[in-house]
């Protein structure tokens, strides 16, 4: 099945900063898909990209 969705090695910096390092994930159809981790670590940053 092919995914809807590949992500491959997403980055994130504010300024200087790395707030996100080598993010990868695929979807696919029909997946429920849940974000899981403690306050700061990412999960709105990583969906708002």
């Amino acid at each position: 099945m092919d995914s809807i969705l590949s992500v491959k090695n997403l980055k994130k910096y504010y300024r200087k900063v790395k707030t996100g390092d080598e993010i990868s994930f695929d979807m696919y159809p029909g997946e429920v898909v849940g974000l899981i981790g403690p306050n700061g670590a990412g999960k709105s940053t990583t969906l708002r990209i």
